[in-house]
């Protein structure tokens, strides 16, 4: 089977782990450690044998030169993530992944509400809601995370669409309201009319068929991540908000919270830690919160392509047996995730209904909602969703990615960032970890100084951070070295590929 493949089966062994672990997200053998890329096996850390040494590599960027270094090799000194790809079996039926003919139900338009959008999604791709709520057993609830991901098995193409809760849409046979009200409302009249009133109104109001729906607690979302282990969440802009000191004490109690702040770099985050972070807005917004709540979700991704994560499928199963809501069939989700071969950040394109596309407005009755600018949405969604062209820059382009400062994940920060951009990334330990300047060096042979004025730019960066060194890596494009003066924050949604 070829890589692409391997990439396509990939995300679709992982879906039925992201399914379980995003939607709650609401309110020892030695490596080759030559220039060549990584051997093929699977995903672990390696440690070196105990005689290696440091590779003796003087790298000093000169400022406003654009003389290249006398070599680019990165230094010897720690356990470095391999990338592997195992073989498969046999190559998968893309065709039996993809929805039977679907014809669209005919909406009742009354007076005085907005027409239905066209139809965006098509027959060559299934997609997913994820939500994520406070619900309890027997009560009714609001689903106030609603992600939308739409896949292209035959191309491996992955879309993520965050749809803000206070969205104001017509819900079809009710009234305008806000979206997350649609779920409730439908559960009301019968057992299954919350799940389809939700997917009715999101193809109504948003042109999205759903083919399904995955549902998941605050308490399932917990301990789901915890059994992973915790998952490492590049967090690339300082977040402070209020947090309860310890999930035990009464949340009504004031004394019993505080301001807590993570500050960015790779943060290590438990299963508590995770769903403040993804939840938080009382000192931001609802819109800040989905583009973490995306950070959250790659950070579970990139966490369950790791081996042992595989072990722990048992354990996944039944802590989410009281936890999860979902028309998908569970089973067969879990039987593909041992099949699971790598695909990285870079795979996944990260959308957002957020200002401009929405504007805050006040209801006649009083209540704060998001207004939709509906042709700005449909243009951004039949971006989104749109078959990826062939031939694109970023499929021709890997940026290996150094960590030049002393704060610990800052490699991460800068490789995510060219993730949400399309870029392919990879990390290699720094020669040293004191350099005062950014720097990104152009190892191309052709020297195309627009293609790396694009980079520059996704990283926010300057024309004079870039050094010619046409040929020295092998392997890679180009070699950014992250330096004590990078800014991490960044808005994803400025970087949509």
């Amino acid at each position: 089977m070829s890589a692409l493949l391997h990439r396509r089966w990939t995300f679709l062994g992982q879906i039925g782990l992201t399914l379980i672990l995003l939607t709650a997200c609401s309110d020892a053998s030695t490596p080759d450690l030559s220039l060549a890329a990584p051997a093929a096996t699977r995903l672990r850390y390696v440690t070196l044998p105990a005689d290696a040494t440091a590779t003796p590599t003087p790298f000093r960027p000169l400022a406003g030169t654009d003389t290249p270094p006398p070599s680019l090799t990165p230094a010897v000194t720690a356990p470095l993530p391999v990338e592997v790809t195992p073989s498969p079996s046999s190559t998968p039926d893309f065709n039996l992944l993809l929805p039977a003919a679907w014809t669209p139900p005919a909406f009742y338009v009354p007076a005085g509400v907005p027409t239905p959008m066209p139809l965006l999604t098509d027959n060559e791709m299934v997609t997913f809601l994820l939500l994520g709520s406070d619900m309890r057993l027997g009560t009714p609830f609001r689903t106030d995370t609603m992600i939308f991901v739409a896949i292209r098995p035959k191309s491996g193409q992955v879309t993520l669409v965050s749809i803000p809760r206070d969205l104001w849409v017509y819900i079809p046979g009710w009234e305008m309201q806000r979206i997350n009200t649609a779920y409730v409302h439908g559960s009301a009249s019968a057992p299954d009319g919350g799940e389809t009133l939700l997917k009715n109104t999101v193809l109504y109001n948003l042109g999205l068929r759903v083919d399904h729906i995955a549902i998941v607690d605050f308490d399932g979302f917990r301990r789901i991540v915890d059994t992973l282990g915790g998952i490492d969440v590049p967090v690339a802009c300082p977040y402070t908000d209020w947090r309860l000191k310890s999930p035990e004490l009464d949340p009504q109690v004031e004394e019993n919270w505080e301001l807590y702040t993570v500050q960015p770099g790779l943060v290590h985050m438990d299963g508590d830690l995770a769903l403040w972070y993804a939840r938080a807005r009382k000192k931001s917004s609802d819109y800040d919160r989905s583009r973490r709540q995306q950070e959250v979700l790659r950070a579970i991704y990139a966490k369950g392509l790791q081996l042992g994560v595989v072990t722990k499928i048992p354990q996944l199963y039944g802590a989410l047996r009281n936890s999860l809501r979902t028309d998908v069939d569970l089973n067969t989700l879990l039987a593909l995730a041992p099949l699971a071969w790598h695909v990285t950040n870079a795979d996944i394109r990260s959308y957002y209904i957020v200002p401009p596309l929405v504007n805050g407005w006040i209801t006649p009755g009083g209540a704060w909602v998001a207004l939709p600018d509906g042709a700005a949405i449909r243009a951004m969604l039949e971006r989104a969703l749109s078959p990826q062209r062939q031939g694109r820059e970023e499929d021709s382009v890997l940026i290996e990615v150094w960590n030049g400062t002393t704060y610990e994940g800052w490699d991460r920060l800068a490789a995510e960032r060219l993730n949400y951009a399309g870029y392919e990334t990879r990390l290699e330990r720094a020669d040293r970890r004191d350099y005062a300047q950014t720097w990104l060096y152009d190892v191309t042979t052709d020297q195309d100084t627009a293609r790396a004025a694009r980079i520059l730019n996704v990283l926010g960066l300057s024309s004079a951070a870039r050094i010619a060194a046409p040929g020295y890596r092998q392997g890679v494009s180009y070699v950014l070295i992250v330096g004590a003066d990078y800014q991490p924050c960044f808005q994803p949604q400025t970087l949509q590929p």
